[in-house]
């Protein structure tokens, strides 16, 4: 049985009715006194640096809830001995920046453009997070967990909100799928068909769903067992560049006669437009949706093209299913190449050893079609991606099956449609039609470009003890 109180409350839970999220970026000061901040974070007190929230809220729910992220230069300035360092696995002892290539962070992504204060990832050592039911409630947080300013700088911060409907910028509704973990009671969470996930999939020390493999857990125990890390991402997002791709995919499609037949039966467009209230919905504006529906692998309202491709069907959005036979998810979809389920890959180990808890939030205002601006202003995502192994579980699934397409050769040689490393000179994307011939898009550009980002470790609530403790 796990102990929930020693969990960073962060990594099971989504913290789904707290809209309100800052990311502080802080630098060791002086690494005694940043041992007595950790130490404090976990003395129960109510008062002085914010309490780290765990798993176990216990009767009640917290008004807001604080948690924190060590880098390896962060574990290295509180003075961590030597030994246990180099435990650690090599992506995470590298840094972000160092697996910019493997993370398809090149070009308008690459490190050399990213913003402050990660264009100097060195001075990165821990990132808090604040999580909040209303706005003014970050300050208060905020202002707590950098009094002592001895113990902590603050070199940068981060702020998002969750927008109504779990929507996020690109018009999707999102965090609809989570892995459910064994041994793990949640009330919340709907059975969405696939397996249960091994408590190592997400947690160091435990049983991994890989025969007779377990990954090296820091030492000493205290350290490392109950830990896990994180892909900080700072995601910024072409919305509007987005829509007018739809515009261009739609004009090129209502061309051909024989994509709109299949595309688009008779009273397509009036169902299309009434479940995802756009009132007069012409048939260039259902082709738009459509398109971007193949793009991501769900209907906007977040109905699986795997159960309804023809049209969005709220009925189905929670519900099970699994890319078996000919499923209509075209085989690029970005759910379907960030998550190929039980389909058959390639690589068919690893269907379901990559599997990552995903915690996001939008930034910046709600993009607006009918007002649009010039310029537009920034926008995107604060992407957390949780999992036991960096190597194993995020880079992969960025490299391999995002950027590359190696689980399946029909896309092998593209790149995801919505996040991935696009160049519109080279970029394609199969649209299948009911008679499972295909219509081959092009011209995509890059819609997501990184603007920042850190590695992290998660430490358990004793594992923080044992920092605060050290005296080396």
């Amino acid at each position: 049985m796990i102990n929930l109180a020693d969990l960073q409350g962060n990594i099971l839970r989504g913290y789904t009715k707290k809209p309100y999220v800052r990311y502080l970026i802080l630098e060791v000061a002086d690494r005694v006194a940043a041992r007595r901040w950790l130490a404090a974070s976990t003395s129960g007190r109510s008062d002085g640096v914010p309490q780290i929230t765990s798993g176990d809220w216990g009767a009640s729910k917290p008004d807001t809830c604080f948690n924190i992220g060590l880098t390896y230069e962060g574990l290295r300035a509180l003075g961590t001995p030597s030994a246990s360092l180099e435990m650690f696995p090599n992506e995470f002892i590298e840094g972000m920046t160092a697996r910019a290539l493997k993370l398809g962070d090149v070009g308008p992504s690459a490190p050399e453009t990213w913003t402050k204060p990660f264009n100097e990832p060195k001075r990165i050592h821990l990132i808090a997070t604040i999580y909040a039911e209303k706005a003014d409630q970050l300050d208060d947080v905020q202002k707590r967990a950098i009094a002592d300013t001895s113990a902590v700088t603050l070199v940068g911060t981060r702020e998002g909100c969750s927008f109504p409907d779990d929507r996020v910028h690109f018009g999707y509704r999102d965090n609809i799928m989570q892995p459910r973990f064994e041994g793990i009671h949640d009330s919340d969470r709907y059975d969405d068909g696939q397996p249960r996930a091994p408590l190592g999939t997400v947690l160091l020390g435990h049983r991994t769903n890989l025969e007779g493999l377990m990954w090296r857990v820091p030492q000493p125990e205290e350290l490392g067992h109950n830990g896990t890390f994180n892909a900080f991402r700072v995601l910024k997002q072409d919305v509007a560049g987005f829509e007018e791709y739809l515009d261009q995919a739609a004009d090129e499609l209502l061309k051909d006669t024989r994509a709109v037949g299949e595309l688009l039966p008779p009273g397509a467009e009036a169902k299309i437009g009434q479940i995802l209230s756009i009132e007069g919905l012409t048939p260039h504006g259902a082709l738009r949706e459509i398109v971007a529906a193949n793009l991501c692998g769900r209907w906007r309202d977040g109905t699986p093209l795997a159960l309804s491709a023809d049209v969005p069907d709220p009925k189905l959005v929670k519900e099970k299913f699994d890319y078996v036979g000919e499923s209509r998810c075209p085989y690029g979809a970005h759910i379907r190449r960030s998550n190929p389920r039980g389909g058959q890959i390639v690589q068919r180990v690893a269907n379901n050893s990559r599997r990552l808890v995903r915690r996001g939030v939008p930034y910046g205002p709600a993009y607006d079609r009918t007002q649009p601006r010039k310029p537009e202003p920034e926008r995107g995502l604060l992407g957390n991606f949780i999992g036991a192994n960096l190597g194993a579980q995020f880079e992969a699934m960025s490299c391999d099956w995002l950027n590359l397409g190696l689980q399946d050769p029909r896309i092998t040689g593209s790149n995801d449609p919505v996040t991935g490393a696009n160049d519109p000179a080279a970029s394609w994307f199969d649209l299948p039609l009911k008679s499972g011939s295909m219509i081959r898009l092009r011209g995509l550009p890059r819609f997501v470009n990184t603007q920042g980002g850190a590695y992290a470790f998660l430490p358990s609530l004793r594992a923080i003890r044992y920092l605060g403790s050290l005296t080396t």
